[in-house]
């Protein structure tokens, strides 16, 4: 009598398309796919321990290293959260730069999946058109925060400074090029032959199962569901903005790619109506606004004197817009609860101990007891920290809520009945973040 077997493949997590962080173990029935185990864990980064143990402030960089495509979204997520539970709102300039910064991000978070998609599949060229468009944003990010990838832009109550002067200019140029390559990558995709077979009816999920997992973002949008964070639960400016949220059809990997190529074209249309709408003064709070929520620890051990007070320290370009000459406009004057002006960390022994016993532990701002929750849109879908304080200096807990975890979890159920090839756009589609992924 003749029996039909099936037999194991384990794929990852050092197989290059499972990025070295992820493990899939398949049975296989032939080349079809019969039921799928995913197994993640290889990259653990412990954000939400490390966050108890450091000041609210001090949590921002540890919010880089969650999505570290799209850094920035990450960012403003966190601050959001602790803005709402203190109960404070940030000055219109701060909340437009915020939106500029997200919406940048968004699209390095795109172009990096779509381009990578595409390298998977055969087209190292879209790769590399990708990747350029890339830097051209990376290299804008880089004169706005300081840093390409780890930004920490944000602080609880504004941003780290203003945009530099020549940052709308440098920022409509370079979405030029990344225009004309995403019309050349479109060229070479949209209508490709072989990608198009690898990518058209493939990783397909339901309206319905997509919903039952939790799933937000571009892949819930693929199956025609216009759900977007920015459009449903309006956060800092959006709602004063005209962007439109594309949805795909029928919820498969060529729907989920339509759909990031056009959110990246709506990010790009966002940033330049808020270069229209942003107003002159500053971005972050007034300390005097931020009494009533905050409590603020020993102030009158901050000193108010600078000694050299008639000097200009010279910063690079990491530090660009943090200084004297822009701190009026782009930052609160009050000591305990703003870092100080670079010029005086840098040049007086009062602006140096006021810089660091506001972000040393035991010290800075302390928020009330209580717990809040925020959500953003990220790129992979709803961004979301619950943050739980105790009235100390540190958050008693923070939870992340990582949009493609639940994704994650429906991988199966999108793989089971297809085939070994599939897998690899299947896969790519998810935009998998290993570091947002496992906490």
């Amino acid at each position: 009598m003749r029996t039909q077997k099936t037999y194991m493949l384990n794929m990852g997590p050092a197989h290059p398309a499972m990025h070295g962080v992820v493990r899939l173990i398949l049975e296989l029935e032939g080349e079809r796919i019969v039921s799928t185990d995913v197994e993640i864990g290889y990259l653990h980064r412990a954000f939400e321990k490390h966050a108890e143990s450091e000041t609210w402030n001090n949590v921002v960089p540890w919010t880089d290293r969650l999505n570290y495509v799209s850094p920035l979204i990450n960012n403003s997520g966190y601050c959001l959260a602790v803005e709402k539970l203190a109960g404070i709102t940030i000055p219109e300039r701060g909340q437009y730069l915020r939106v500029i910064a997200s919406e940048l991000s968004r699209v390095t978070d795109h172009l990096t999946c779509v381009g990578a998609s595409a390298m998977e599949l055969g087209s190292f060229t879209v790769f590399l058109y990708l990747v350029k468009a890339r830097e051209y944003l990376y290299q804008l990010i880089d004169s706005l925060t300081g840093a390409r990838v780890t930004t920490s832009y944000t602080r609880v109550g504004g941003v780290k400074a203003d945009m530099p002067a020549d940052f709308p200019a440098g920022c409509l140029a370079a979405f030029k090029k990344v225009r004309e390559a995403l019309a050349e990558s479109d060229k070479l995709l949209t209508r490709n032959r072989i990608f198009m077979d690898r990518m058209e009816g493939t990783g397909a999920i339901t309206q319905a199962d997509a919903l039952a997992y939790g799933i937000t973002g571009p892949f819930l949008r693929s199956t025609g569901i216009p759900y977007d964070v920015r459009r449903a639960h309006p956060y800092l400016v959006y709602d004063r903005l005209d962007f439109e949220v594309p949805v795909g059809a029928k919820g498969d990997n060529f729907d989920r790619y339509l759909v990031r190529l056009a959110e990246m074209e709506q990010s790009l249309r966002l940033v330049e109506q808020c270069f229209k709408k942003i107003p002159d003064g500053a971005h972050s709070l007034e300390p005097s606004e931020m009494k009533d929520a905050f409590e603020f620890q020993d102030a009158g051990k901050q000193g108010e004197t600078a000694l050299l007070s008639k000097y200009r320290a010279k910063v690079d370009q990491t530090l660009q817009g943090a200084g004297r000459e822009s701190f009026g406009a782009v930052k609160a004057a009050e000591r305990s609860a703003v870092l100080p002006p670079k010029e005086e960390t840098y040049g007086n022994i009062e602006g140096l101990m006021n810089h660091f016993e506001l972000i040393m532990w035991s010290w800075g701002i302390k928020i009330p007891a209580g717990e809040g929750y925020c959500a953003v849109e990220g790129g992979n879908g709803e961004l979301g920290f619950h943050v739980v304080s105790s009235g100390e200096d540190r958050p008693y807990r923070v939870r992340c809520r990582p949009p493609c975890f639940f994704i994650m979890a429906a991988l199966p159920k999108l793989l089971n009945g297809s085939y070994v090839a599939d897998v690899i756009p299947t896969f790519g589609s998810v935009n998998m973040i290993a570091g947002e992924l496992d906490r």
